[in-house]
């Protein structure tokens, strides 16, 4: 029987990979196109031109991606990122958010614990450097995204490739349509 390291109740498989696949299939049922924010360094192996703020947001629908597999250790798949395919390995840990493009409904999770070393993924050559966040003790929680574009400094939003269908680039306008913005609870 499974316990945990301190000998209290047991613990069995985390649910936060079921929880996924579930909002994943919730997504393709009704037509939506779910979409995963990953909290990202070196053991997250996504194109690391699309990270900004240590986070990546990745269109997990079928019609985006090739070899799909929501594991219980990793999401893989292969994506187009501006054209040319990559491979994506997400550890299911590291899944901060799933999500309907659509209408932004779906759950958030807890980060994972931040890294002390010089573990920290550069960003984007655009990307305007920025303090590293602090730890966010009490979880995530999703909200909806700011109508300015001014957001205060507790907001941090996630970036989204540029495409990752198989099919052909979205043109200009065709972004991530809405999503939510991640906010610390305090």
């Amino acid at each position: 029987m499974d316990q945990t390291p301190d000998g209290g109740a047991p613990t069995g498989t985390p649910t936060r990979p079921y929880l996924i696949r579930a909002l994943h299939d919730w997504c393709t049922d009704n037509g939506f196109t779910p979409y995963i924010a990953v909290q990202v360094d070196r053991s997250v192996q996504v194109p690391l031109e699309y990270v900004s703020n240590n986070e990546i947001v990745l269109n997990v629908g079928f019609d985006a991606t090739n070899g799909l597999d929501l594991g219980n250790e990793f999401i893989q798949f292969k994506a187009r990122f501006g054209g040319v395919a990559r491979e994506i390995i997400v550890p299911v840990d590291h899944v901060v958010a799933i999500y309907a493009r659509e209408n932004g409904q779906g759950m958030a999770f807890p980060a994972p614990a931040v890294e002390t070393d010089a573990a920290a993924v550069k960003p984007a050559p655009s990307a305007v450097p920025k303090p590293a966040p602090k730890p966010a003790s009490a979880g995530l929680r999703l909200a909806p995204a700011p109508a300015v574009q001014g957001a205060d400094e507790s907001t941090s939003e996630v970036a989204a490739p540029e495409s990752s269908g198989e099919g052909p680039d979205p043109g200009p306008g065709d972004g991530p349509g809405p999503r939510p913005t991640l906010k610390r609870i305090k």
